[in-house]
């Protein structure tokens, strides 16, 4: 019987080494879907592929939100604040323009890194003729 116990036992710890472990990679075919339309008063779809969300992120990770954005030609995320936490954008493909807290309108392309800090506002529109691809990670302390 305790041979049995200490079997079930390992079995049980090796399956929750398992399972945590699976939280620290995200394969591209597991990730959520969340398509969100005329995001903070923009124009169109902000479509998003993420790992967790601001909504499903438990209270002691740091990082809130991470994933794929995609906006359309001529699509947009409207001026925002960042009240609780902070959000940065790194500029996969496609060109934009960031708007920062003081209303200064930066074009953006492939490898730039915007962020908004706590208390900060911004906004991003592709101004190209591609899609703007983009990573957002969203973190709170």
């Amino acid at each position: 019987m305790f041979k049995k116990a200490m079997a079930m036992a390992a079995c049980a710890t090796l399956t929750a080494g398992i399972a945590m472990a699976a939280e620290q990679l995200y394969k591209k075919e597991d990730l959520k879907t969340w398509d969100r339309q005329d995001v903070a008063g923009g124009k169109g779809t902000l479509y998003g592929k993420f790992s967790h969300t601001r909504n499903d992120a438990p209270e002691d990770w740091a990082i809130k939100e991470i994933g794929w954005m995609t906006l359309q030609p001529g699509d947009s995320i409207g001026m925002h604040t960042h009240d609780k936490n902070e959000d940065t954008y790194i500029i996969v493909s496609g060109e934009g323009v960031f708007t920062d807290s003081a209303g200064k309108e930066t074009p953006v392309k492939a490898g730039d890194i915007t962020i908004a800090r706590k208390g900060d506002s911004h906004a991003l529109k592709n101004s190209g003729t591609e899609p703007l691809v983009f990573l957002d990670i969203i973190g709170q302390q």
